[in-house]
């Protein structure tokens, strides 16, 4: 990017020397009709690349202003993508914590009806322990599918914006 900066100050400073060269020489009386034509088409020339380089910078500049914007959409999506993650491994830790839980409370229980003694409340601990492995996994899927309805959505938008550019009302009007 540096290089075309560079370049095309280069190419501006020796347009406006080329410029000056021709004004000085159109100052002076032309000597005869072919060297006067020759100046004339040198300005023409000049003008020409004059404009070319103006349409080159203002190209340059859309482009480095597309490429920002791409750049910001594509940042977005990644932090929108890194936080959907980041809660998906929330909920998979839940479910880890509580399943453990769970098979603490099961080997309790196990251990108590060995021995034959009831006991109300591990069973209360090991059905509110069992609830909330339920409602941990619920989550833990509740994210996952958030996750995949996140990376589809663009994808089906791109899809429908395509078949909808295709439809043959469009193809007509084109």
């Amino acid at each position: 990017m540096k290089d075309i900066d560079e370049l095309q100050r280069r190419i501006t400073a020796a347009m406006d020397r080329v410029a000056q060269g021709l004004e000085k020489i159109g100052n002076a009386p032309a000597e005869d009709p072919q060297t006067a034509q020759a100046l004339e088409d040198e300005r023409t020339a000049n003008a020409q690349l004059t404009d070319r380089v103006r349409i080159l910078r203002n190209r340059l500049e859309n482009e480095k202003a597309k490429s920002e914007n791409e750049m910001g959409a594509l940042r977005k999506q990644v932090e929108d993508n890194l936080a959907q993650v980041t809660q998906l491994d929330i909920e998979l830790q839940r479910v880890r914590r509580t399943n453990t839980q769970l098979s603490d409370n099961c080997e309790a229980l196990r251990k108590a009806n060995l021995e034959g003694v009831g006991n109300a409340q591990l069973i209360n601990t090991a059905m509110l322990t069992e609830l909330e492995s339920l409602r941990a996994a619920r989550a833990a899927d509740v994210a996952e599918a958030s996750a995949i309805v996140a990376v589809l959505t663009p994808l089906i938008e791109d899809a429908t914006a395509a078949n909808d550019a295709n439809t043959p009302e469009n193809e007509e009007k084109a």
